[in-house]
């Protein structure tokens, strides 16, 4: 069960970039979460994975040297839903919202992959705590941004 949980039902054996099909898969479930229970859904759909993401990661990773392998997606999987966190608070019909879905997810992968700031010291943590924290990080920094763009528009 740990894990079909850590590659979020085998998605993160997807190549290449399995990082990017988890953010996919995600962005997809993540609109269906906000589109069927709304924030309080998406929110709680965040908890549960980032409780679940870090039980499945710290079993996955148990006695192996590489503490972050790629088929690990649990963790895009919290980053991109606290990524669509403004399109929970500020519903939009989808497709006004599709610009904003793509600017989620490419924002929410640029961050991911660049890993600036705090996102990369988190990456640098070792253990699962390090692997799930880099993507919630940034998530939020993705949030931020797509919440600046909506603002402003």
């Amino acid at each position: 069960m740990s894990h079909a949980i850590a590659t979020f039902f085998y998605i993160g054996h997807l190549r290449p970039a399995p990082g990017s099909w988890g953010s996919l898969a995600a962005l997809i479930c993540g609109a269906g979460l906000i589109y069927g229970a709304g924030l309080i859904g998406l929110c709680a759909g965040i908890f549960f994975v980032c409780f679940l993401g870090y039980w499945a990661t710290a079993r996955e990773t148990a006695g192996k040297s590489d503490h972050d392998p790629s088929e690990i997606v649990i963790d895009e999987v919290a980053g991109q839903w606290i990524a669509l966190l403004p399109l929970a608070i500020w519903p939009l019909p989808f497709d006004s919202a599709a610009f904003y879905y793509l600017f989620g997810f490419v924002a929410f992968r640029l961050f991911d992959i660049t890993k600036p700031g705090l996102i990369g010291w988190a990456d640098r943590l070792i253990g699962p705590l390090g692997v799930m924290l880099d993507d919630v990080i940034a998530g939020v920094m993705a949030a931020v941004a797509m919440g600046l763009v909506m603002v402003m528009q």
